[in-house]
C-alpha cells in the first residue's frame, strides 16, 4: 500500500502541559522498530512529537472505545459524556496486553492550526504501524463558531485523508457555557457520529435519557 502524500514529518515541539493527568502506568514512546502496517514505509514522527502510551489494567481493557485527545482541550472528556461505554484516554495511546484485542481508538482534535497539526502527527504515528491500536477515525470539533478559514479548511482536508473515518462536530455554545452535555440536545452531526460508532460496535450505546 502506498503512503499518503499528506503525511509529513513535523518539527514543532509538543507542549508538555497538554499531556494531562493519567491513571495507570505511563510509558514514553519507544523508538520505532519498523512499520508493521497499516501503511508500510511510513516513518513515525520523532519521539518528542509522539503521544505518550499507557498500559491498560484488566478493567480498562474492557472499555469499548477510547477518545484520544491529541492536545489539551481537544474535547475527549466531552465526547466521553455522550457515549456510554467509552472513555477519555487522557492524551495517551491505550495499550492492551499482548494477548488481548487492541483498543479501539478515535482521535479527537480542535480545528485550529495547533490541533490539526497535532492530529496529523498522531495519525502519522498510527500509520507507521508502531502503535498497536484499532483506529476507528477522527473527530474534529469546531474551535469557534462559523466556517473555517480557507487555510485551516485545506489543512483539515489533508489530515482527513490519513484516517479511516472523519466526523465533524460544530460549535456548541451551550457546552461552552457549561450546560450539561447530552446526546439528546446535541447537533445532528453528533447523532450521526454516535450512530456510526454504534454500527461499528454494538457494545457502544449513546448516553442519552431513556
Amino acid at each position: 500500500m502506498s503512503t499518503n502524500p499528506w503525511i509529513q514529518r513535523q518539527d514543532e515541539e509538543r507542549d508538555p502541559s497538554d499531556d494531562g493527568q493519567l491513571d495507570g502506568r505511563v510509558l514514553a514512546p519507544p523508538a520505532p522498530t519498523g512499520p508493521v502496517a497499516p501503511h508500510a514505509g511510513v516513518p513515525a514522527p520523532r519521539a518528542a512529537d509522539c503521544l505518550l502510551r499507557r498500559e491498560l489494567d484488566e478493567h480498562e481493557q474492557a472499555i469499548a472505545l477510547w477518545w484520544l485527545g491529541v492536545h489539551g482541550g481537544a474535547g475527549e472528556s466531552t465526547l466521553e459524556q455522550l457515549l456510554e461505554g467509552s472513555r477519555a484516554a487522557s492524551h495517551a495511546w491505550p495499550i492492551t496486553a499482548v494477548d488481548e484485542p487492541s483498543a479501539r481508538v478515535v482521535l479527537v482534535a480542535r480545528t485550529h492550526d495547533r490541533g490539526l497539526r497535532a492530529v496529523q502527527l498522531a495519525a502519522t504515528e498510527w500509520a507507521s504501524g508502531s502503535v498497536p491500536v484499532q483506529l476507528e477515525g477522527l473527530v474534529l470539533l469546531a474551535d469557534a463558531p462559523g466556517r473555517l478559514p480557507k487555510p485551516l479548511k485545506e489543512l483539515a482536508e489533508l489530515v482527513a485523508g490519513g484516517v479511516p473515518n472523519v466526523w465533524r462536530v460544530p460549535w456548541v455554545e451551550s457546552w461552552r457555557r457549561g450546560e450539561p452535555v447530552s446526546a439528546a440536545s446535541a447537533p445532528s452531526d453528533v447523532a450521526r457520529l454516535l450512530d456510526h460508532l454504534r454500527a461499528l460496535s454494538p457494545i457502544v450505546a449513546s448516553n442519552h435519557p431513556s
